[in-house]
């Protein structure tokens, strides 16, 4: 290639890489905006509506560390609460007391929260016997327990959003929590009629913001590496998510984490041990024949008798109305 020619085409190339260059903070610029016009929003219904300032939620992911820094940047008033729900692995508990650690030092008030059901404290291993049943997919009442149920009658952001799965896709921008679905508002716009419903004294409980529920993974991860921020190291061990070990959402790569982390693999046969014990002890009909044939299923391998549904346990039954899958 001539030496002109050479030249011209690598001059070429520069305005076409700074063209893109420029899209691309423009689209980052605009996002951001969006997401900080969100949370001072969702601050100005929480004062206002709750006489206290908005909960940024923290699950030791990429997600609540993008909305602990908007909010930051945002100048609100806020505070930080983390779910202890005691299937975290070990990197995300030593990164959460470090980031609050951090928070608390620049005046932030930060919150661990730590689970109760019926009355009593629990924690994952305790809730399974309980519950005489295992978390599935289809029935997340781990997440119901050791999650959600905090936060009452208060505003909080989350980090949903709708790139993370189909089912999150009619998640809003704001909405309240309940499990009727006939009670829930959803707020993806300024529709005042909607808005004054949300606002509305009458809807009672939390209210929640997701100001990232539009951005794509790659948005995530372009704004953590263009803003420097410290992740949770386990994103580096090649982790795609860092919530509970074991979660039935993770299918096949829970064989990896309790490779990783074999003591959780224990505590889960353990609990099974003892869901299976008062699973017998009440006379509960079940087609698994021990503990360790009912960890099998769950793990979603493949079964050579008797495949077991959800709608063969009683007490599946009796929370979901005698329908199975």
């Amino acid at each position: 290639m001539p030496r002109q020619q050479g030249e011209c085409a690598i001059n070429r190339e520069r305005r076409q890489s700074s063209g893109r260059e420029k899209i691309s903070d423009s689209k980052k610029m605009d996002l951001e905006q969006k997401a900080i016009e969100r949370i001072r929003m969702a601050s100005e219904m929480s004062l206002r509506m709750y006489q206290k300032p908005l909960i940024i939620t923290d699950s030791g992911g990429k997600d609540s560390l993008i909305c602990r820094e908007l909010a930051r940047r945002a100048g609100i008033p806020y505070e930080v609460l983390h779910n202890h729900t005691t299937a975290d692995a070990p990197e995300t508990v030593y990164y959460v007391r470090w980031t609050f650690r951090r928070l608390e030092e620049t005046g932030i008030s930060c919150t661990v929260n730590l689970p109760f059901y019926k009355g009593k404290r629990v924690t994952m291993w305790t809730l399974i016997p309980m519950k005489k049943f295992p978390p599935t997919r289809m029935q997340r009442y781990c997440c119901q327990i050791l999650k959600e149920n905090s936060c009452r009658d208060r505003f909080v952001t989350t980090g949903v959003r709708w790139a993370e799965s189909l089912k999150r896709k009619d998640r809003g921008i704001f909405e309240n929590y309940t499990r009727n679905a006939d009670k829930k508002v959803i707020l993806n716009n300024d529709n005042d009629e909607r808005r004054r419903l949300f606002e509305s004294c009458e809807l009672k409980g939390k209210r929640m913001c997701n100001p990232i529920v539009d951005w794509t993974d790659e948005d995530v991860w372009d704004f953590i590496r263009s803003e420097r921020l410290e992740v949770n190291p386990l994103y580096d061990r090649g982790f795609f998510r860092v919530g509970c070990l074991g979660c039935s959402l993770a299918g096949k790569r829970r064989w990896r984490e309790f490779r990783l982390y074999p003591a959780y693999e224990r505590a889960y046969r353990r609990a099974f041990e003892k869901m299976m014990d008062v699973i017998h002890a009440e006379g509960i009909p079940t087609k698994w024949k021990d503990a360790s044939d009912a960890f099998s299923w769950w793990m979603e391998e493949n079964q050579t008798e008797g495949q077991i549904s959800l709608s063969d346990l009683e007490e599946w039954n009796m929370h979901n109305g005698g329908h199975g899958f």
